[in-house]
């Protein structure tokens, strides 16, 4: 891959499948500390954004991009191919089930959870190495609780609100329209 970090969002293809936007990845991927051969695992990859920025910064290590809807699995492989992220492959499953069959991980993403968010931290819980890490991104305040609650205890947690306001055109003028609020709760395990 020859790309810098900090891909922007309209490079992505995307359709109708969740993206986290360019300012939550950027701060969800310096949570995540990677190092270049570091072992990733993206639940909920959707479009791979996430995925693809981690393959960058990890040249040398490997990104699972876990995925279980089959629309949001052939974008994924489009941005992927579209970006040459060879490092990367698709576990087409449900987390916390699809996280069996990986190795050992350095670090994990926690993107979507369709309401199993305490069994998909257990489950990272049991994968992730000696000083691990886990950034999970959250838009509700019940998945915000239960997250903190899980990660509290095994692990050493921040939790942010990241709050983006883009400027839009509005007649002749731009204005900032802010967009939903996102919750980042991360940790290194203890």
């Amino acid at each position: 891959m020859n790309r810098c970090f900090g891909i922007a969002d309209n490079e992505f293809i995307r359709g109708k499948v969740p993206m986290t936007k360019e300012e939550v990845r950027a701060i969800i991927l310096h949570r995540l500390r990677l190092n270049r051969n570091s072992i990733v695992a993206d639940i909920g990859a959707g479009t791979g954004s996430l995925s693809i920025e981690a393959a960058l910064l990890a040249s040398e290590g490997r990104v699972y991009a876990v995925e279980k809807s089959s629309e949001a699995i052939g974008i994924l492989k489009a941005n992927i191919d579209k970006f040459g992220a060879d490092n990367i492959e698709v576990i087409h499953g449900e987390a916390p089930e699809a996280l069996e069959s990986l190795p050992r991980l350095d670090r994990v993403i926690v993107g979507g959870s369709s309401g199993k968010i305490e069994d998909i931290i257990n489950g990272a819980k049991e994968k992730l190495r000696p000083g691990g890490r886990i950034v999970v991104s959250l838009i509700t305040l019940e998945n915000l609780c239960t997250a903190f609650k899980v990660l509290e205890g095994s692990f050493e947690s921040e939790v942010s609100e990241i709050i983006v306001a883009k400027a839009e055109k509005l007649g002749k003028y731009k204005s900032l329209r802010a967009r939903n609020p996102v919750f980042i709760v991360s940790g290194e395990i203890q």
